[in-house]
């Protein structure tokens, strides 16, 4: 079913929202916040729209709504408190938009937990912002941000790499499969050819021997015809022999008186 403008204008803000979300905002940024604030309308509209998605699509787009609220407020916390809150954090399930090899929520999500633990490893190592304020202290600040920036960034490629391993070894196994499916139909259809072919053959011999059986049929029941005749003329024959020769002797041999 082909989507509607209020979709296709649903699915742009959310993937902007999710390209803002991925990015290092200040705090100062309030065009997230709006957006967000935008799309619940537009999810509320979708829902009450005569051309609404299906039920598995209103829930993802629910799931990825509620995952930039989720992170918005996660952001107004501190510490633990917001590693915490990014943690329980539920990104959405398929991507956004088509060219997307992996749902951006869910790459948000890994790099907001990756951010998370750069800060808190920065506060407990001690390379937190100094109350000294001296320009020393500030230039190792900033490198050890950068340093744990590139960490995070180093874990987010593997973990992506990762998952496109997996995609590619799943894709294999699928074809694979696939291939084997293949040549087992193809098995099953020449075996099953051969029985058609022997049945055929069967059917055909049987016949055959049908037909053989009724001629033979035909002639014996002719030749015991045959048998029935010769020995009834026979019979015949012989009870007239007989009676000729019965009256023959009686004329020759008189009765004695």
């Amino acid at each position: 079913m082909a989507s509607s403008r209020l979709e296709i204008n649903f699915i742009r803000l959310l993937s902007r929202c999710e390209s803002i979300a991925s990015e290092k905002r200040v705090e100062t940024e309030w065009r997230l916040e709006k957006y967000v604030g935008a799309l619940e309308e537009m999810l509320v509209a979708l829902r009450k729209s005569p051309s609404k998605p299906t039920v598995e699509v209103m829930t993802d787009y629910t799931r990825k709504v509620d995952f930039l609220k989720g992170l918005l407020e996660a952001e107004k916390l501190s510490g633990t408190e917001k590693a915490l809150a990014n943690q329980f954090l539920a990104p959405g399930r398929t991507p956004t938009i088509a060219n997307e090899r992996m749902p951006a929520s869910k790459t948000v999500h890994m790099q907001t937990k990756a951010r998370c633990t750069g800060e808190m490893r920065n506060e407990l190592l001690g390379t937190g912002l100094s109350n000294k304020g001296n320009s020393e202290t500030d230039l190792r600040n900033r490198r050890g941000l950068a340093l744990d920036e590139r960490q995070s960034a180093a874990e987010l490629d593997a973990v992506l790499q990762h998952h496109h391993n997996l995609q590619e070894k799943l894709a294999e196994d699928m074809l694979n499969l696939a291939r084997n499916l293949k040549n087992n139909t193809l098995v099953a259809q020449n075996i099953i050819k051969q029985d058609n072919q022997t049945l055929t053959q069967s059917m055909r011999q049987a016949d055959t021997n049908f037909e053989k059986l009724k001629v033979e049929s035909e002639r014996l029941e002719q030749h015991t015809k045959k048998s029935v005749n010769w020995s009834l003329w026979l019979m015949l024959i012989l009870v007239s022999f007989t009676f000729i020769s019965m009256i023959l002797f009686i004329r020759i041999f008189p009765k004695l008186r």
